[in-house]
């Protein structure tokens, strides 16, 4: 390359301001750099949206390899039951309608065996029904004449489809019907109305039915022994995984009010979490009542019978959320902006904790109960513990009278410590918050006792078996409660000397 062109290369146009200073001119970008740089961004964009779309696809398979079963359970379904088209001795079997055998791998299949069974059944049994009656009204309006056989069609349509349509409406039936009446409706009204123009009409209901009934088999063999995953199972966890995010919330609300640093055992990240363990009570009466549902459909797996009481289950529930909606309130008491005097949550503090330590403690007790299946006499020692405590806090409530009146005389010892500690005489607003805390509190207890009730009657339903461990436990919750007693009597002397 010449000198030349090197110094032509380096030449820059310049244009001179008024004032004496130059700008430098840039040449324009062109059409195809310009467009390319878009499809660049287009591209780029795109991939890595893709790349996000997988990692978040990994993540939920990790966190969760059953919805991965389940995807290659469906794929092995559909795959099987395709069989029926692409070898020839088996389409000839069924003919073109093959394809409802398929249709009905996909609307069945489910995750769990027990919604996957009560599909089937009520499929099986709704396009059997209609296609019986739908012969039988065909064969009688075809014998009304071609005057009136529209008509009978018409109204018979109508009458069937209507008193299927308001069995959905109702609760009891739904539960258990509402997708059978559903293909009642639809299979009655496809076959009643193709065949008034179709001549043989047993042969297409005789196919429909084989197809759905070939269908629905493969769906309860692939769903049952290719790594199954049974509804009352999954209710049963979740009713002891309920339990134990119960019992967390409720020691870590009492934890933080009467920490004075705001300091807890755990990390506040781990803390808050518990802390919000009690709304999944709360969101969890639908999952619940589904998983009940389909639970009745399952035949004998496991620990749990063919006629296991799953309803009992919802009634444990119920009471569980009695339990959350007062530690939804309880957990209001901390960020509230009326604070309560010091003086008063050092009185109330140790027996404010030990309500809460003992009913936590029942309640993880009941959830080893149900986890178990096995009957344990330690309930009944923490809820008598519990009730001990509640006394206890209910004398002290009565005791913060004195603090209103000072010049009512004291019947404890223990009261004239806490008086000469306030100086002067406490504001009512600044009992309000802790006596608000302490009655949702002793209201915890009260409710906790359904819950204890619930859980005993389903132990007698379900014939838990007695727990061969329960004088070895027992040592073992006294000794845990003693230790807690001095915890807690340990938080209290510290609170006292902030």
């Amino acid at each position: 390359m010449s000198p030349g062109k090197e110094v032509f290369k380096g030449v820059e146009w310049r244009i001179r301001v008024a004032d004496g200073s130059s700008e430098v001119l840039v040449p324009a970008t062109g059409f195809a750099r310009k467009t390319w740089r878009v499809i660049k961004g287009l591209i780029s964009g795109l991939a890595l949206k893709v790349w996000m779309f997988l990692k978040r696809a990994w993540a939920i398979a990790a966190n969760d390899p059953r919805k991965v079963i389940h995807c290659i359970k469906v794929g092995l379904a559909l795959t099987i039951v395709s069989l029926f088209y692409f070898m020839r001795p088996l389409y000839d079997g069924v003919g073109r309608n093959a394809m409802w055998a398929v249709m009905t791998v996909v609307v069945v299949f489910e995750p769990t065996v027990g919604e996957t069974l009560y599909k089937c059944m009520n499929r099986v049994c709704g396009t059997f029904l209609a296609g019986f009656l739908a012969v039988g009204v065909h064969w009688f309006a075809s014998r009304s004449g071609e005057r009136f056989e529209p008509l009978v069609m018409g109204a018979s349509v109508f009458l069937l489809a209507s008193a299927a349509t308001f069995s959905r409406l109702n609760p009891s039936a739904k539960s258990l019907f509402d997708y059978g009446a559903m293909i009642f409706i639809l299979t009655f009204s496809f076959v009643a109305v193709s065949g008034y123009r179709v001549h043989k009409l047993f042969d297409l209901a005789h196919q429909r039915i084989s197809t759905i009934i070939i269908g629905t088999s493969l769906c309860i063999l692939v769903i049952m022994l290719v790594c199954p995953i049974w509804s009352g199972q999954e209710l049963h966890s979740l009713i002891v995984h309920n339990m134990d995010k119960l019992a967390d919330s409720l020691d870590v609300c009492a934890t933080r009010y009467f920490n004075h640093s705001g300091e807890c055992t755990n990390s506040n990240e781990e803390a808050d979490k518990k802390l919000q363990g009690y709304k999944c009570v709360l969101s969890s009466k639908a999952t619940e009542e589904s998983m009940a549902n389909f639970g009745r459909w399952e035949p004998s797996h496991g620990q749990f019978n063919f006629r296991h009481p799953w309803k009992q289950y919802l009634k444990i529930g119920a009471s569980m959320r009695c339990c959350a909606y007062c530690i939804e309130a309880l957990s209001s008491c901390i960020n509230s902006e009326n604070k309560a005097a010091e003086s008063i949550k050092k009185h109330l503090s140790s027996s404010c904790l030990k309500v809460s330590s003992s009913s936590s403690s029942a309640i993880r007790e009941l959830a080893e109960t149900v986890k178990t299946m096995k009957k344990s006499s330690i309930v009944d020692l923490l809820v008598g513990e519990m009730n001990s405590a509640v006394q206890e806090l209910q004398n002290d409530l009565k005791s913060l009278s004195y603090l209103l009146n000072p010049s009512t005389t004291p019947e404890k010892k223990k009261l004239e410590t806490a008086c000469i500690e306030a100086t002067t005489t406490v504001p009512l607003m600044e009992f309000i918050p802790v006596v608000t805390l302490a009655s949702i509190l002793i209201e915890i207890a009260v409710r906790i006792e359904a819950v204890v009730d619930a859980v005993e009657e389903l132990a007698k339903s379900a014939e838990f078996r007695i727990d061969d461990d329960d004088k070895s436990k027992q040592s073992k919750i006294k000794d845990k409660i003693v230790s807690e007693e001095e915890k807690i009597e340990g938080t209290t002397k510290a609170l006292q000397r902030v």
